[in-house]
């Protein structure tokens, strides 16, 4: 679920791919898979000291005309510099559609911050506690196999220290017609992070320690976790893209396909995975969003519109990641990554990978937010190199 996924395959030389539609309604069809120039900006203005955003342009030309990604998209809101916008690339390698700046995207584990930011909104009205366990709201849940909610904590669950591993690694993602359509329940997938061994290190990314977050929601609100996220964040801040799928496979409204490489004869083929069940990530990285909406959110949750300065502080404690599940130098609060920048200072932020999209970004030092998107999973080391490059570009240009 996180930016960096499992194994880091070989990319295929840019030029004619195969691509074939999840669903198999379709004949595969042959598209280029990058494009040689960025496709249309917009921006709302701002002084000429703002730049022209030339270095951002150049990354993202590199993204799908160097590494052949189907197509991406990134946001910037600076202030004094207002909105800037640019996409480069494919939204569908079928009819050759242009990537749009603007469009719902599938924003995989970004939803943890989300989930995390109401999880601490409870515990500001004293209706959680953080250093309570998972038994004490939750009573036999985590019972079984070695594993005991009676020794984990609801911070520890935030933060991936709790020992727990994750329920994602039981899925057979080379394979997903055998489960895409499937609709898991919380309870389910906690029971597959079960049967798991436990995790090697003691900060171990796990989708599932938002999982069992989201039925501590339940239990304390008696409502659904994605209803209380609706009412608490995304309708209060107006995000009009932001939405739960739930078990629709389709996105609604204007978005990009997306694309990812699954083995087929011996070898792989670029596949249409837009169409997915996100019941398998929950309130862990279901959410529909856009790149407007989530750096909006950022800036409301990090300008402390959304948590007491308490809890942000509590949020904003980190502790070193494994750089093999996120990225070089990143360390995790409670649903919050800080990433040192070239220019210096860190950024806040998150990222995620569903099948076919992965997103990443976060607001620098100076307030400049920035989201990235792109509409095909990664798979080799040279490509998630350049989607960091592209992040530390874009929130580091011209200042």
């Amino acid at each position: 679920m996180m930016v960096r996924g499992k194994g880091l395959l070989p990319l295929a030389v840019a030029g004619a791919i195969a691509v074939t539609a999840l669903a198999a309604t379709a004949p595969p069809a042959t598209a280029g898979t990058g494009a040689g120039t960025a496709n249309a900006a917009v921006s709302a203005g701002g002084p000429a000291a703002c730049g022209g955003h030339a270095a951002l342009r150049r990354a993202l030309h590199r993204l799908t005309h160097t590494d052949g990604l189907a197509g991406a998209a990134v946001r910037v809101d600076a202030p004094g510099c207002g909105e800037w916008a640019a996409a480069a690339g494919a939204a569908d390698l079928r009819t050759g559609r242009p990537m749009p700046v603007a469009g719902r995207i599938r924003i995989g584990s970004t939803t943890k911050t989300f989930t995390a930011t109401v999880l601490l909104q409870l515990v500001a009205a004293h209706r959680v506690d953080l250093d309570a366990t998972v038994d004490h709201y939750l009573p036999g849940l985590i019972d079984r196999n070695g594993y005991d909610g009676r020794r984990i904590t609801v911070r520890q669950l935030l933060q991936h220290t709790s020992g727990l591993p994750d329920h994602v690694d039981a899925l057979d993602f080379d394979h997903p017609r055998t489960w895409r359509t499937h609709d898991f329940t919380p309870g389910e997938l906690v029971a597959l992070a079960l049967d798991q061994p436990r995790p090697a290190r003691a900060w171990s990314y796990s989708t599932t320690n938002y999982i069992v977050l989201g039925m501590i929601i339940r239990k304390v609100t008696g409502n659904s976790p994605s209803r209380e996220i609706t009412g608490r964040i995304i309708r209060p801040l107006g995000l009009k893209d932001t939405y739960w799928p739930h078990a629709d496979r389709a996105i609604e409204g204007p978005h990009p396909h997306g694309y990812e490489r699954l083995p087929r004869g011996g070898g792989t083929v670029l596949t249409d995975t837009t169409d997915f069940n996100m019941t398998y990530a929950g309130v862990g990285g279901a959410l529909v969003s856009s790149l407007a909406d989530e750096n909006r959110f950022f800036a409301a949750l990090l300008g402390g519109r959304l948590l007491p300065p308490a809890q942000l502080a509590q949020m904003k404690a980190t502790v070193p990641a494994d750089p093999d599940r996120i990225w070089p130098g990143a360390r995790y609060g409670l649903g919050l990554i800080s990433t040192p920048l070239p220019c210096g200072g860190t950024y806040w932020g998150h990222g995620g990978t569903t099948p076919g999209f992965e997103t990443t970004g976060g607001v620098a030092p100076d307030g400049r937010r920035v989201q990235l998107v792109i509409n095909q999973n990664i798979d080799s080391a040279r490509s998630f190199e350049d989607e960091l490059a592209t992040i530390s570009t874009a929130l580091c240009e011209n200042r």
